[in-house]
């Protein structure tokens, strides 16, 4: 692992399939599988034989059999490596290399002492590396270990009977024979059994954003590219509507997937945060490259001896190198996930946390968040409004019949006590098809048969989507034309309902002769409108509370809903959400991307959308340079949680939805939500502390270095002591993730900005070396350490207030305020500076100090020390408050 890249400790390993993205064109797709394209054709009878399966499945004996003979279903992902890799690899690191190749030099010729103090501060690092990587990492695996998908599968009962029970998709085993629905996520590579108006997202696996049909009869034209067989399915897809059932052909990396994991994993989009670590580290490497053989050359050329100034230029590397960077940002990443989690917020992905701090406009559904998610049927009625027990029957059958996925109004209908009963749904009526919802039509119809005598399809949806399929309305047992006067007349009844807060539903319907088995969409033409079903999901309690929450702390929430206006704008109202512009998904297709992105900085609620027209709008705000989080829960939500900056679910979401979000909260509450963003800047805010430390500090020792090195006959510190002294400053910094956040910097989004970062390395670093050279000075004219027999009274005097600065330094730099005064570190921060400040003290008077080439300081020393540190630390605190005033708090 180089230093350089403080995320390359995530290495490939088996595991759940990661938060899926479209597979990059440059991973090597794997060429046509003849087998698969064989199973897609072969006939079901002849392959459930081949599989040793059945139509019912397997029982749970061979099932288990099968898992200990082949293995979990999991393909590739990132995953930390064992602890003995761990271990090796912090072993591997050029900060550690290059300190055991300088103890075995030190033992070659002849420094006992040097060469096994080096090696101790080798081991030290190491040990202190691995152990914060190692708690870190399992932490995180633990944490995301919570948040699993299942699949329904089949299990025999009776012969030619099963049941289905719910499974952990890695328990899945060739031969299963499981039940997908809309908003499944497909669990294994499957050829499908049977299935109705089924479609299937592809997009992560061929970038393909438009739907493919499967179908269970096998094409009579076999293609050459698996993915277009209409008879299967891929893990890694998504069922976007219909039904099927399907036998498992292939789990694991035996998958399609799986075959490609190792050119998807690594293949993901770098986050903000990401990016900016990694053009830090580009920053102070190409410092480095210019410092270091500077330094090699001064001292080479004025001192003449080229091996003891290449040590010395090794040394000064180590020191400028922020070797700590990767411990730092793991486990300030792996601690903000650990209380997140107490808070109810599950991380799947940890460098999500930051663009969780650091987002700045939250997008979110309706139902669910700002409502309670618990839906009643309030009102049943027919086209003039009075209440009516057919419409509540026709809409009863339709939510009894449909296989796919049932949303909470459906449930509110079925939960109609002895409805079932009432209407004798089980001996009158027998169900003939389905034509299951999408986003498109925005309604869904079952066709029923009524006891051999007429077939009636029942469609339930969307008023104007009911509208444009229907020719005529019922009114008092008669028909009469839907014609424009009636439609107004229409609207407006539901509209009164709508200001009241509630959901409308329309129920239509058209009867015809029994016998027929297959209906389509194109059958949804002439419907009889029944009535109106008015739904009630009121606002949660705590909501209004959230939201103003939200905004104090510098996050805009904007409502996307595919409910309509009237409805969203009553609820968003009441909980205090700005409501006076509202934009449709009409209006939305008409603009373009400029219009679009100038809307969205005006416009806070957004209804009657497509799944399609929420992730326009994600991509809109991103041209605003906003961080954009994205909260949702189902099938529709998908696009719009993998194109923002942060996908936000809860934990009883859909599969796709969970597995596109980076986050999970285990209560749908935007409360929680708000303390979590609470946890990502603090972790946000504790990294850049270090990074400030790590540059301001590196950026004045160079100074001090190189004019040291030009105008002392000797060297300004030995390489052993550069290396003692960098160790003790590192140590000093472990506590950083344990560190406080003032409560001021919290108090608003905190996005990453290295032109920041590099102002304040600017105005911050040079001020240590003003005190450097004073620090010369008083060594060479109040001491007398001025000539090279004198060289270690010098480097011993440099060490230690070298260290003292440095370490206080983190106290000044961590807060926006005066330090101990106006803000206090965390306790454990406080002990490993004061520590280390007292270790620094103690160092020329202890056993090691001849060892390493240092001497006792005279006492007068401490008084000028004391000083010193006072007018550097006053000087600082001027400099920074000057700096916050003009450039504001990062």
């Amino acid at each position: 692992m180089s230093f350089f890249n403080p995320f390359e400790h995530y290495h490939h390993h088996l595991a759940p399939p990661p938060k899926l993205k479209a597979i990059p064109e440059k991973a090597a797709l794997p060429k046509p599988d003849a087998a698969l394209l064989e199973m897609g054709q072969t006939e079901l009878k002849t392959l459930l034989v081949n599989l040793k399966s059945t139509p019912e499945g397997l029982n749970v004996g061979e099932s288990q059999n099968r898992l200990r003979e082949q293995g979990p279903n999991e393909v590739v992902h990132e995953k930390p490596d064992p602890w003995y890799k761990q271990l090796f690899r912090n072993f591997k690191t050029p900060f550690t290399l290059l300190l055991m190749c300088l103890s075995v030099i030190s033992f070659v010729t002849r420094d006992t002492a040097g060469g096994t103090v080096i090696a101790v501060i080798a081991l030290v690092s190491v040990a202190l590396g691995f152990f914060q990587e190692y708690r870190s990492s399992q932490a995180a695996e633990k944490l995301k270990a919570m948040v699993t998908n299942t699949a329904t599968v089949l299990r025999p009962k009776e012969p030619a009977s099963s049941e289905q029970l719910e499974e952990p998709i890695q328990n899945l085993v060739p031969g299963d024979v499981i039940h997908l629905a809309a908003g499944d996520m497909v669990p294994a590579d499957v050829r499908l059994i049977t299935c109705k108006d089924i479609f299937v997202s592809q997009a992560a696996l061929t970038g393909e954003s438009l739907p493919a049909e499967k179908s269970a009869v096998p094409s009579a034209t076999p293609g050459v590219n698996p993915l277009e067989i209409p008879t299967l399915c891929f893990m890694g897809s998504n069922v976007l509507s219909g039904a099927a059932t399907a036998v498992v052909l292939r789990t694991g990396a035996q998958t399609y997937l799986g075959s490609v994991a190792k050119a998807v994993v690594g293949q993901r989009v770098l986050t903000s945060f990401e990016t900016g670590v990694n053009r830090f580290t580009v920053l102070m490497l190409r410092f480095m490259m210019v410092m270091v053989p500077l330094v090699f050359l001064i001292n080479g050329f004025l001192k003449h001896n080229w091996f003891e100034a290449f040590m010395f230029a090794v040394a000064v590397a180590v020191g400028l190198t922020p070797e700590m960077l990767p411990m730092i940002v793991t486990v300030n990443l792996a601690k903000g996930a650990l209380m997140m989690s107490r808070k109810k917020v599950i991380v799947k992905r940890l460098n999500s946390i930051q663009n969780f701090g650091a987002m700045d406009v939250l997008c979110t559904d309706k139902t669910g968040t700002l409502t309670q998610n618990k839906v009643a049927l309030l009102k049943y009625v027919d086209s003039d409004s009075f209440k009516c027990d057919r419409t509540l029957k026709y809409a009863y059958l339709n939510s009894f019949f449909q296989t796919g996925l049932k949303n909470l109004l459906d449930v509110a209908v079925l939960a109609q006590a002895d409805l079932e009963q009432k209407f004798k749904v089980e001996g009158n009526y027998k169900k003939v098809d389905e034509i299951p919802f999408d986003f498109t039509r925005r309604r869904m119809s079952v066709v029923v048969e009524e006891e051999g005598k007429k077939d009636i399809l029942i469609c339930k949806g969307a008023l104007e989507e009911i509208f444009a399929v229907s020719g005529q309305v019922e009114v008092d047992g008669d028909l009469a034309p839907l014609d424009e006067d009636m439609r107004k007349d229409l609207r407006a009844i539901t509209e009164d309902l709508n200001q009241d807060g509630l959901r409308v539903l329309a129920v239509a319907y058209k009867e015809g002769p029994p016998g027929r088995t297959d209906y389509t969409v194109k059958d949804e033409t002439g419907l009889i409108l029944l009535g109106y079903l008015a739904f009630l999901d009121p606002p949660k309690e705590t909501t209004k509370e959230a939201i103003t929450l939200l905004k104090n702390r510098g996050i805009a929430v904007k409502i996307l809903t595919g409910d309509n206006a009237t409805v969203t704008k009553s609820v968003c109202e009441k909980v205090g959400i700005d409501s006076e512009k509202i934009l449709t998904g009409d209006q939305i297709q008409a603009m373009t991307d400029d219009q679009l992105a100038e809307a969205t900085e005006t416009c806070f609620v957004y209804a009657k959308l497509s799944p399609s027209q929420k992730e326009l709008i994600v991509k809109a705000m991103h041209r605003k340079n906003h961080v954009v989080g994205f909260l949702g829960d189902g099938i529709n939500d998908a696009p719009a949680l993998r194109t923002s900056d942060v996908g936000i679910s809860v934990d009883n979401a859909v599969d796709i939805a969970k597995e596109s979000a980076d986050i999970i909260l285990l209560e749908q509450s935007l409360l929680v939500l708000a303390d979590g963003v609470l946890e990502g800047r603090r972790v946000f805010g504790n990294i850049i502390k270090y990074i400030k430390m790590g540059a301001s500090s590196n950026f004045g020792n160079t100074f001090s270095v190189l004019g040291s090195s030009i105008i002392l006959p000797f060297l300004p510190m030995m390489p052993v002591q550069i290396l003692i002294q960098n160790l003790l400053y590192d140590l000093s910094q472990t506590a950083i993730p344990l560190d406080r956040v003032d409560e001021e910097y919290l108090a608003k989004p905190r996005k990453w900005e290295i032109g920041y970062i590099a102002r304040f390395m600017l105005f911050i670093g040079p001020i240590s070396s003003i005190f450097d050279y004073s620090t010369f000075a008083l060594m060479w004219f109040v001491f007398g350490a001025n000539s090279p027999d004198k060289q270690s009274l010098f480097q011993t005097g440099w060490f230690v207030e070298g260290l003292l600065s440095q370490t206080l330094i983190v106290h000044l730099i961590r807060t926006s305020k005066i330090p101990f005064l106006q803000s206090w570190a965390a306790p454990a921060l406080v002990m490993t500076t004061a520590g280390v400040m007292l270790i620094g003290l103690y160092f020329p008077f202890s056993p090691l100090a001849p060892k390493i080439g240092m001497v006792p300081l005279p006492p007068a020393y401490f008084g000028y020390l004391f000083l010193t540190l006072l007018s550097y630390w006053a000087l600082t605190q001027v400099v920074k408050s000057w700096f916050i005033k003009k450039y504001g708090m990062q």
